[in-house]
């Protein structure tokens, strides 16, 4: 066997990412939303992505061309039939997981092999939805995708050798480097990386610092790309809270406790960069620090 046709299910952020990355490697890939309004939107996103690249000069056309070749959208699972490997990238909830892979196990070829973009949930609960876990496999990709070059490869104990070393030589094909994690929630990066975030939110909730200061410290005094807060609006609010939940009831541990002004901010619809507004106000070119908002949720 080997992996030619791609299938991606979910043209969010992260579905639409995936199925750029994979039409750029030269992969035939079909995208579905079952949402035509989000999947069009989605791949509007994918070559508005590419056009500022030519623009920037950091792609070209030709870049345009091979995924406008590979790249095709579908509403409909029976489209992805013929998929040698099938992605789900769709939003991170157990029960919607497993009602769509109970759903396209029912209509791939026996061969298939499934993988998810979960961040959080355990794969080996998201085979259980399936009668192929020997071709199950956890494959987390990280935003934005044509860009970051990790992906925590999740294999689990029914996980076969082929399917193993397979979906292994497919992220080496779309030029991704492969991190092979035990099936343990949040695998590594989210494992390490939530406490982080928390504790940005922390640090502000006490007035340690503004939002501002908050991310410049960790930008310019650990070196990293981002501060906490604004990679929080890049994730989102909602999921940076939802993934929080998942980790504190597996683990019981405080530092993975959701601070209490993440849940006030997605009641007042602020989940960062996607609603225009988090830690940060997105209506102009510049990001504006929404310290004096946030401050008044906190009274």
């Amino acid at each position: 066997m080997k992996i030619e046709k791609v299938g991606v299910i979910g043209c969010g952020l992260m579905g639409a990412g995936i199925a750029h990355t994979s039409a750029r490697a030269g992969f035939p890939t079909i995208v579905t939303d079952i949402n035509r309004r989000e999947l069009d939107k989605g791949l509007g996103r994918i070559f508005k992505f590419i056009e500022k690249g030519i623009e920037k000069g950091k792609t070209t056309e030709e870049e345009k061309e091979i995924v406008s070749k590979n790249l095709v959208g579908a509403t409909e699972l029976k489209e992805l039939a013929e998929c040698d490997i099938i992605i789900e990238a769709i939003p991170e909830e157990l029960e919607l997981k497993s009602k769509m892979f109970r759903a396209i196990d029912e209509i791939a070829s026996t061969e298939t092999i499934f993988t998810s973009n979960t961040s959080s949930i355990k794969i080996t609960d998201l085979a259980k939805a399936t009668n192929r876990a020997n071709r199950f496999l956890g494959t987390h990709f990280f935003n934005p995708v044509p860009i970051m070059k990790l992906c925590e490869v999740v294999r689990i104990e029914e996980t076969s050798d082929q399917s193993f070393v397979l979906v292994m030589d497919f992220i080496h094909a779309l030029d991704k480097f492969p991190v092979v994690c035990r099936d343990t929630t949040g695998f590594v990066v989210n494992r390490l990386l939530t406490p982080y975030l928390l504790d940005g939110v922390r640090a502000f909730e006490k007035n340690i610092a503004s939002i501002n200061d908050i991310d410049n410290a960790m930008i310019l005094g650990c070196g990293y790309p981002m501060g906490p807060l604004t990679l929080i609006d890049f994730v989102g609010v909602d999921t940076v809270h939802h993934i929080s939940g998942i980790m504190t009831e597996e683990f019981k541990e405080s530092q993975y406790k959701s601070p209490e002004l993440l849940s006030r901010m997605i009641k007042n619809g602020w989940l960062g960069k996607k609603s225009g507004k988090g830690f940060y106000d997105y209506g102009s070119d510049t990001p504006i620090p929404n310290d004096s908002e946030l401050r008044s949720l906190l009274k």
